[in-house]
């Protein structure tokens, strides 16, 4: 706005400078001083614009209530006055001193002495005209009755004698005849118009003044009757030239003359462009007065704002330094100050944030951690109330936590058995690490058992206990499958040779004593030995099973048909007494495993089912493939009894079975196969999940080409 107020003003006073020049030089103010009347004009409008707006925005802030604008409103009123007042009394005192000195001008003793030398210097120049008129017609006298040839030689003669300048002679059509010419440098003299050479045959004789300054010239032109009754008349032209004093003060005092003229009738108008001129100097003067007032005061209350803003953003919390103003006096000192006050705030402030934010990054990386560890996270306070969870707790235990976070251990309503036990871990060991072993009961699955491991936070961040835990459900199990495995071996090892040579004996002894007994002691011999043999076909098939077991060899995968292998196996089944209804998914994709295991799982399962019905009155098998994802899952369901709570929980462990007769491999060797498949087995009874009643197995197999 400065920027633009200097030029404005400046451009202002360029302009107000040429309309006063323009003023007092008519030849200039005639050409030049509408066009600079009306950029004056627009540069006062556009000055007027300028300090509307600035009186707008004052008023704006004023109603506003900002800071500092009354005492901005009080410095522009008194920086307005210390301009305005001396203008408005210097315009009054200009306006009267031009329209006196303009009336002092128009004198009626200046306008007679104007008039006097005015007709003295046409008295002068109609004198020499005269003279110079009489001369003309004396010679004129001398030429007459003379022929042209004689008037040529009396020309030159008769014109010195005269002391004329110049003679010539002309025809009545204007045609040089002769000429005699003081000066030698002019070989031809000035010729007469038409209308002077007409004028002069029908007069006694013409004068006339030509030229001005230095150039005015005296001419006369005189008649000459013709020679003889056939010759037409003559012309005598007399040039004569004024001298240069007296030419130039006529002119001066005409020109003097007819200014004073066009004064005197331009006086009342003159009046009013000097006054609309000095009208327009004060409306500059005072649309800059008032627009410098308004920059000085926003100047001078600057600082006062900036420092209210400052504070009142410090109070918010903002430190950002406020606009800096770069004076020496005391404001200028105040505000950088201040602002130096506010970096150092800003910068305390920073560091703060700083330490603020390398914390949370801190806690961002460790919940990223916690979130992406596969054990479960608890954190309590020291009264043991929940604090912070992660997600792999959530996943392991199956349960979000709603409703517990923000309650003590003690008031959990669901999974009290975990916070008993966390409770009693930190019971039984206050200040040092602990680690227990939990198993939670699962509806219908096995027991869930989790190694827990307790520590004490220190009290320097705030105290308090974390609790960290890993299911090892399944590394029990496999530990528990690997023992059993080992002990299956052994057994298979240590009972497999003597059961031949037991059964052989047996069969001995009947064959030897059957025919030297009577007939009680035969049958109680023949039950004895049979009954040896069958126990030692049944230890035989255990032995087998724990062979199989023990030595579960690693499968060799290919791509197979699903639906084929268990076409394959039903074959064998035909004959049960069950009926078996299939349903084989038409678009089932290819598995990839090993056929003979795949038989044996088909198999076993089968042969569950049939063992489940034997006491139903209308068995019923069903057998189902169908596409699953990246899996092809194998159904076997029959509407038997279904799995007891107790054994459904161990279904899968070894030696677990309802069978009066079962090793309670088959699902143990099942579990096995699918596992070395990459796949996944679950067993349900269909009561659970509202199908009716009997047993459920399914079985995922992954696709050959997923």
């Amino acid at each position: 706005m400065r920027v633009l107020l200097v030029i404005v003003a400046a451009l202002g006073g360029i302009l107000l400078f040429l309309l006063a020049s323009a003023s007092a030089n008519t030849a200039l103010f005639a050409r030049n001083y509408p066009w600079l009347l009306a950029l004056n004009g627009l540069v006062a409008l556009a000055l007027a614009g300028l300090v509307a707006w600035q009186l707008r925005a004052l008023w704006k802030e004023h109603r506003a209530k900002v800071f500092g604008s009354r005492l901005k409103l009080r410095l522009l009123v008194f920086f307005a006055l210390m301009g305005v007042v001396p203008g408005v009394t210097i315009y009054a005192v200009s306006v009267q001193f031009v329209t006196k000195s303009i009336e002092s001008w128009f004198d009626v003793r200046v306008e007679t002495a104007l008039e006097s030398g005015l007709n003295l210097g046409r008295s002068a120049l109609d004198a020499m005209l005269s003279d110079l008129t009489e001369k003309g017609r004396q010679m004129a006298q001398e030429l007459a009755d003379r022929p042209d040839g004689t008037r040529r030689l009396l020309l030159n003669r008769l014109r010195d004698q005269a002391g004329v300048e110049s003679a010539a002679l002309f025809a009545a059509n204007g045609q040089v005849i002769a000429s005699a010419n003081g000066d030698y440098s002019s070989l031809l003299p000035s010729l007469p118009s038409s209308a002077q050479l007409k004028q002069a045959r029908l007069s006694r004789g013409i004068g006339s003044i030509e030229g001005e300054g230095k150039d005015m010239t005296l001419r006369v032109l005189v008649g000459i009757p013709g020679y003889g009754l056939t010759e037409e008349p003559r012309i005598l032209q007399l040039t004569q030239g004024v001298p240069p004093a007296i030419a130039e003060n006529a002119d001066a005092v005409q020109d003097v003359y007819r200014d004073y003229q066009e004064l005197s009738l331009a006086r009342s108008g003159l009046t009013h462009i000097y006054a609309l001129t000095l009208t327009l100097a004060l409306l500059l003067s005072l649309f800059t007065a008032i627009a410098v007032a308004y920059v000085l005061a926003r100047r001078l209350s600057a600082p006062l704002s900036i420092l209210a803003e400052g504070t009142q953003a410090v109070a918010a919390g903002d430190f950002t330094p406020r606009q800096a103003i770069y004076s020496r006096d005391e404001l200028g000192v105040l505000t950088q100050s201040f602002n130096q006050m506010t970096r150092q705030l800003d910068d305390a402030r920073k560091e703060t944030e700083r330490h603020r934010s390398e914390l949370e990054s801190a806690r961002a990386y460790l919940e990223e951690i916690l979130a992406n560890l596969s054990a479960g996270v608890l954190a309590f306070d020291a009264r043991f109330v929940l604090r912070a969870i992660n997600a792999g707790a959530c996943t392991i235990l199956g349960d979000d936590f709603v409703g517990l976070s923000g309650e003590p251990v003690e008031a959990w309503p669901r999974q009290n058995l975990l916070g008993r036990a966390i409770r009693d871990g930190f019971a039984a060991h206050a200040e040092e690490d602990w680690q227990t072993q939990v198993e939670l009961d699962r509806p219908g699955l096995a027991p869930q058992v989790l190694l827990l491991r307790g520590s004490k936070l220190p009290a320097g961040s705030g105290g308090g206990y974390v609790v960290v835990f890993d299911e090892v459900t399944q590394l029990i199990a496999a530990q528990r499958s690997a023992a059993w495995g080992e002990v299956a071996r052994r057994l298979a090892h240590e009972i497999k040779n003597p059961l031949t040579p037991i059964q052989l004996s047996a069969e001995r002894l009947q064959m030897k004593l059957e025919d030297k007994l009577d007939a009680a002691a035969a049958e109680t011999l023949n039950k004895g030995t049979q009954t040896i043999i069958n126990q030692v076909q049944a230890m035989k098939r255990m032995v087998d099973d724990f062979r199989d077991y023990a030595r579960m060899p690693s499968p060799v995968l290919a791509v197979l048909d699903l639906n084929a292998l268990v076409g394959e196996v039903l074959g064998l089944y035909e004959t049960s007494h069950a009926s078996i209804d299939v349903h084989l998914a038409g678009d089932l994709p290819p598995v990839l495993g090993d056929a003979t295991q795949l038989r044996q799982i088909i198999h076993n399962l089968l042969r569950n089912a049939e063992d489940a019905l034997a006491e139903q009155p209308a068995p019923s098998i069903r057998l189902a493939t169908e596409p699953a994802g990246r899996f092809a899952r194998l159904v076997v369901e029959d509407n038997g009894p279904g799995f007891p709570a107790e054994i459904l929980a161990r279904a899968f462990e070894p030696y677990v079975t309802t069978k009066p007769k079962g090793t309670g491999l088959g699902l143990a060797i099942v579990r096995k196969i699918v596992d070395e498949h990459g796949g996944r087995i679950d067993i349900t009874n269909k009561h659970e999940n509202g199908t009716g009643g009997g047993a459920q197995i399914s079985i995922r197999l992954p696709l050959a080409n997923p």
